[in-house]
């Protein structure tokens, strides 16, 4: 998955410019219930503007709460500028960069794209998970040898299943790999588990959602 495939594009996007009062960013965060807006001017990125960065500066200031927010600009304020994706990043990239940002800027040159915000990855990751789906979920473990995806690939097909979801764990040296996979519910949920099993897979958890 690409972060063009997550991002909210920019005419879709609330924005401040470099030039605006720190009183017009605050009240746009207000208006829409937003933690950050992007910063650009004309169609140019120029970084990112925060409650949390505001506030700060404004701890910092020594001024009143007006005096502060009328005489501050943006362009006092304003982080992340040089922090942005490219619109053919991949997914997992975005995730690693909105760990400390609500939201990050999509770039390509200095031109301002659109945004890709913590909330969509959050969807992104129940989606992979299928947490939206119900189905049975079930855990389990498997030696790192090779052509056991395979094996697994087969069991789901002797049964028929319908895969809602499969996801993998521990991607270092370690010998054993755990795999989460979600199914569509069936009433054949006990012979399907004890397959893996018999194929030696160890089940260590079925859960139903």
């Amino acid at each position: 998955m690409f972060v063009k495939s997550t991002m909210i594009k920019r005419e879709n996007c609330y924005s401040v410019k470099m030039d605006d009062s720190i009183q017009v960013g605050l009240e746009l965060l207000e208006k829409h219930s937003l933690d950050a807006l992007p910063v650009v001017d004309g169609n140019e990125y120029k970084g990112i503007f925060t409650w949390y960065h505001a506030y700060r500066a404004f701890f910092h200031s020594g001024k009143t709460k007006e005096e502060f927010t009328n005489s501050t600009k943006v362009s006092d304020i304003v982080v992340n500028q040089d922090v942005t994706l490219d619109i053919n990043d991949v997914y997992e990239k975005a995730l690693m960069e909105l760990s400390d940002f609500p939201i990050i800027a999509v770039v390509e040159g200095t031109e301002f794209l659109g945004i890709v915000t913590r909330f969509d990855v959050v969807n992104q990751l129940q989606s992979a998970f299928g947490m939206h789906q119900p189905g049975y979920r079930i855990t389990f473990t498997s030696v790192e040898t090779q052509g056991r995806i395979g094996r697994l690939g087969e069991i789901i097909e002797k049964y028929k299943e319908s895969v809602i979801s499969l996801v993998t764990f521990d991607e270092t040296a370690k010998l054993v790999r755990r795999i989460v996979l979600k199914i569509q519910k069936k009433d054949n949920v006990e012979r399907f588990v004890k397959e893996l099993e018999k194929s030696g897979f160890r089940v260590l958890d079925v859960s139903e959602d």
